[in-house]
């Protein structure tokens, strides 16, 4: 038997962020992952995160791993890797299968990181290749470059069917189809946007009824939902797709902690069966933590703010840290947390679709939640969005209380304010004059900002938007602007490229548009 300080369970976001944590408290740590790299689903993220500079917003995920994984090399982690733990025992001993043999250790703390699993449906035909999770197509393009599929039908409307939507259209798949057995989106409404404004339509209260062909997917067939989940007659469609991915949630993958008999509860807000832990993140049985999404589903700026909570406490569990200096790391934590739990997707909201107003008193668009994009004349209810001014200003069309503010700091005249209140709703200061600089649509992790300049040119109006595809088009180059919906409006030139090492793969073009369109044109399409 080999003997530990403390020893990790998982090395993802937040096993790694703890590992880290409590290594710089003095702890001798050993990290522990099933699989043949670490960073678990961090390096699937190409996106931007959520958040303020403290939750690492702006960042993409995969850089965020690659910082964790520096420092937890600085710190002297150990992390061993092809390792699947078999078992946790009486007095925190484990054993672990490392490549054929079987190895057993003890620590003196253990910290439970092991994430969750996706979820399935079952309809007929779920079983042909070509039917496959959201997290099995993202780590195929941004672990492996290989496209999917070409024509891919995304089934859930949460954040990470939105996301992962908007990748599969980055790696140059059609997505023919969103669809959603609910009511609403799910995610957040700058996700939806975003994939909309590409020309993806939402079906929203349908569900897939079976997928087609003989030895691989060849097509689908959606159908619509009542109020009661049963299909309605004569309401189906048919898909020519050779991919079906499915993106309906996580559930956490908590049988460790379980069968080494922490006190367990089944807590559907949370994603199912989780440990009963306390505000350490401390179980049930002294000196066994859990953190991430094992205790309970949410983003991974979460799970990395849990993991660190819970190595700096079984830092001061073993001795290694003061409680005055636990209790300053814990509160740290505690706000950190706190302002990502807050807003329309927050905990206490979870579950509900009765909410009609943002915190503001706004009306929520109806028109977001039920078709992904936003209508015209919805806009000007929104502090993000000042027709008045003349001249090039930014046009920030987030409409929902959710946990983000790079926008504020991206503006170095601060034409743009947020305030303390993470989820505000941003504003814009018509007293200030915008110099065009364009970085705060690089720096929106929702690509929620454009610049509109009105007064550009006689009869014309040019407009700035995030752009996150290759190949970029050519100054001069001619295409169609497309709408919030991705209907295409009319002709666009290409009259400005920006590409920047600090907009980190943001790029910005700014085309040339009928006056009248202003307010209309969001994305560019190429001809052909």
């Amino acid at each position: 038997m080999k003997r530990v300080e403390l020893i990790v369970i998982g090395g993802g976001p937040a096993g790694l962020s703890a590992a880290i944590e409590a290594a710089k408290s003095g702890l001798k740590v050993v990290v522990f992952d099933e699989n043949a790299k670490p960073g678990g689903q961090l390096f699937k993220q190409i996106h931007k995160f959520f958040g303020s500079k403290e939750h690492k917003a702006k960042v993409r995920g995969y850089k965020i791993g690659q910082e964790l994984l520096a420092e937890a090399e600085e710190t002297g982690v150990a992390v061993v890797l092809d390792a699947t733990v078999i078992g946790i025992y009486e007095g925190k001993e484990v054993t672990v299968m490392v490549g054929d043999a079987i190895e057993h250790y003890k620590g003196d703390a253990l910290i439970v990181a092991t994430g969750a699993s996706e979820n399935m449906v079952t309809f007929p035909g779920w079983t042909l290749p070509g039917v496959i999770g959201a997290g099995a197509a993202q780590t195929m393009m941004n672990l492996h470059g290989v496209k999917p599929g070409e024509k891919v039908l995304m089934l859930g409307s949460g954040n990470v069917g939105l996301v992962v939507s908007f990748q599969l259209l980055q790696a140059g798949c059609e997505v023919v189809a969103l669809v959603d057995a609910a009511k609403q989106v799910g995610g957040y409404g700058v996700h939806a946007a975003k994939v909309a404004r590409c020309g993806v339509n939402f079906y929203l209260s349908h569900t897939i009824v079976k997928a087609e062909g003989d030895d691989k997917v060849e097509g689908v067939t959606i159908g619509a939902v009542d109020e009661n989940w049963q299909m309605i007659p004569g309401s189906e469609k048919h898909f020519e797709v050779d991919t079906i991915c499915l993106a309906v949630g996580l559930s956490p993958m908590s049988q460790l902690l379980k069968v080494a008999g922490c006190a367990m509860v089944e807590d559907p807000k949370r994603g199912g069966t989780v440990p009963v832990i306390d505000e350490r993140g401390e179980t049930t049985i002294k000196g066994i933590f859990a953190a991430g999404d094992v205790s309970g589903i949410e983003e991974a700026s979460s799970a990395m703010i849990e993991g660190r909570i819970a190595g700096a406490a079984a830092a001061n569990a073993l001795g290694y840290l003061s409680n005055e200096d636990f209790k300053d790391r814990h509160k740290t934590g505690e706000k950190a947390l706190n302002a990502l739990r807050q807003g329309m997707f927050g905990p206490e909201n979870k579950g509900k679709k009765d909410l009609t107003l943002t915190e503001e008193g706004l009306l929520l668009s109806q028109s977001l939640l039920q078709k992904g994009y936003l209508e015209e004349q919805e806009m000007g209810a929104y502090p993000g969005v000042k027709t008045e001014i003349k001249g090039i200003h930014p046009v920030i069309e987030c409409t929902q209380n959710i946990p983000c503010n790079p926008c504020q700091d991206a503006c170095v005249k601060g034409c743009i304010k947020i305030g303390a209140n993470i989820t505000a709703l941003p504003v814009v200061d018509t007293q200030l004059a915008c110099t065009g600089c364009g970085m705060c649509v690089a720096a929106c992790s929702g690509q929620a900002i454009f610049l509109v300049d009105d007064h550009s040119e006689a009869g014309y109006a040019a407009i700035t938007i995030p752009y996150e595809f290759l190949p970029l088009p050519e100054k001069g180059a001619i295409g169609k602007a497309l709408d919030r919906s991705g209907t295409e409006v009319c002709q666009a030139e290409i009259v400005g490229i920006k590409s920047a090492k600090v907009m980190d793969h943001t790029s910005l073009l700014t085309m040339k548009v009928p006056a009248e369109m202003a307010m209309k044109a969001r994305f560019y399409k190429a001809m052909g």
